[in-house]
């Protein structure tokens, strides 16, 4: 007779789970797949503690490339200053190519480390939502398709994503009541803060001339970068969590059923 929960294994003698269900090992060991609806493969258990390292690693590096470009944000802040005021010595105008160097280095190093961890974050949260549908085949509202159309489809993308996170937070929560949604809610209403106020900001800077202009625009690009520093920040916090959370129920292992 096949194992009643990962219907792979044969069950032991005289039981109904296999060796790998009966006996919890964490991640090495999945407990099984879920009863998924009929024509859906059938998920199994992978440990998502490898992509959750990576992700936090290069989200680690995009808050010190952030961070880089406040330092830029705020020389060019200092130097336009200087501008404005009317000084146009050797020494600032030094400053000022030093500074279109930086913010230009700045620039271009957030739009690289954007879209690798854009990457493996969508490929860890592809790991994480398979993972919660063994955990619970039931509790999700959205097909497993969205954890990457729901970043890239126009208008959903400002709630989906949101609401695949939280899915599987709930899924991967352990034992009866899941934990509560502040990190998830703080992650997401950054990273919308950071699209909506980053394209604005750029559109203004791109408009301004002027020493003074390009001074004033500068203290909001500045603003935009701290913004995105705190964004990475919360969001490796966030995959660290919901990365444990998987961790620590799969090595649980499997729960029995209740008796009837």
């Amino acid at each position: 007779m096949l194992c009643s929960r990962c219907h792979h294994f044969e069950a032991a003698p005289d039981g109904v789970l296999c060796t790998a269900c009966a006996t919890p090992a964490g991640f090495a060991a999945p407990p099984g797949a879920g009863t998924p609806a009929a024509g859906t493969p059938k998920v199994w258990l992978r440990s998502p503690v490898g992509l959750g390292w990576a992700t936090v690693a290069l989200l680690g590096v995009a808050a010190a490339v952030d961070l880089f470009a406040v330092a830029a944000d705020y020389l060019r802040y200092d130097v336009t200053g200087d501008l404005a005021a009317g000084d146009s010595g050797a020494a600032v105008l030094d400053r000022a190519d030093t500074s279109d160097v930086l913010t230009g280095l700045a620039a271009g190093a957030q739009l690289v480390v954007l879209l690798v961890c854009a990457v493996v974050f969508v490929i860890w949260l592809w790991r994480v939502r398979v993972n919660a549908e063994v955990f619970a085949p039931d509790g999700h509202r959205q097909a497993r398709g969205w954890v990457i159309a729901g970043w890239i489809v126009p208008f959903v993308s400002l709630w989906y994503p949101r609401r695949i996170v939280l899915d599987v937070w709930d899924a991967s929560s352990v034992g009866d009541r899941p934990r509560g949604h502040a990190l998830v809610n703080v992650w997401w209403t950054l990273w919308l803060l950071t699209n909506v106020v980053g394209r604005f900001l750029a559109n203004l800077a791109g408009e301004a001339e002027t020493s003074q202009e390009i001074h004033d625009t500068t203290r909001q690009l500045l603003f935009a970068d701290a913004l995105d520093l705190a964004a990475a920040l919360v969001a490796a916090a966030m995959v660290l969590r919901l990365t444990r959370m998987q961790d620590e129920k799969a090595r649980r292992g499997p729960t029995a059923p209740a008796a009837v």
